[in-house]
């Protein structure tokens, strides 16, 4: 993996690409940055859950994962799907999935 490389020879474009992804990465870290939401994440990776099953996998009352949703879906993590009255969510892409894994190897996996 190349990590970036700070030096007097980057151009203004390269330096304001590395700040436009600083800013992302950022944003996706601050959402991510949330037990409720890591937790839902992490549902989310076995693939797509409703509402109600995510209220109950994390306990919480339907306010408050409507409230992190929201956050997710503001941030592009995750994708709603209605289904009469039933909305589904699911991720949007593989980066939650990879970084999931990576936290899990870190702070869950006791081998």
């Amino acid at each position: 993996m190349a990590l970036p490389v700070f030096n007097d020879t980057m151009s203004d474009d390269e330096l304001d690409t590395m700040l436009n992804n600083a800013t992302t990465a950022t944003n996706f870290l601050k959402a991510i940055g949330h037990e409720g939401r890591l937790m839902i994440l992490c549902h989310l990776v076995t693939g797509e859950k409703s509402v109600t099953e995510l209220e109950d996998l994390i306990s919480a009352r339907q306010a408050a994962v409507s409230q992190q949703l929201g956050r997710l879906r503001l941030e592009g993590l995750v994708t709603p799907r209605r289904d009469g009255k039933t909305i589904y969510y699911s991720l949007t892409d593989d980066r939650c999935k990879r970084i999931i894994s990576v936290v899990y190897d870190l702070f869950c996996n006791q081998d």
